[in-house]
């Protein structure tokens, strides 16, 4: 696989991944009739905080691996980053749906080591080159 390639096929998990938890909000809107907001409702605000979290944390990560792409980084660190962070997701959504009782925490850590993983390795890429 190219450096690009590698970087579709986490672009591509990722586009599935958004609207898989975009129709979860969708679910429990239509089963308690909330057309608008939140109606109070504790599950889907649960189920909008795993969309809205997830749809705020993958553009900077899908840019870092764009820029990390472009300045020839090794392929097994853009799996690194690029699986650790969609994991790390997944985890945090089943977190939020009480499936995995740590997997808020878990994603939320994935997303900081991703960042500041990718960070310093573009700064090291920059600085070396």
């Amino acid at each position: 696989m190219t450096l690009f390639e590698i970087v579709g096929l986490y672009v591509a998990i990722n586009l599935i991944l958004a609207p898989f938890l975009m129709f979860r909000v969708g679910q429990v809107r239509i089963a308690k009739k909330v057309n608008l907001g939140d109606g109070g409702d504790t599950e889907l605000i649960s189920r909008i905080r795993a969309h809205g979290n997830f749809i705020e944390n993958a553009p900077l990560l899908l840019v870092g691996l764009l820029a990390l792409a472009s300045l020839s980084a090794l392929p097994i660190v853009l799996h690194i980053f690029g699986a650790g962070f969609t994991v790390g997701r997944i985890f945090h959504a089943l977190g939020m749906a009480g499936k995995f009782k740590q997997g808020r925490f878990v994603g939320t850590i994935t997303a900081l080591l991703s960042y500041v993983g990718m960070a310093a390795t573009l700064i090291y890429l920059i600085i070396s080159n």
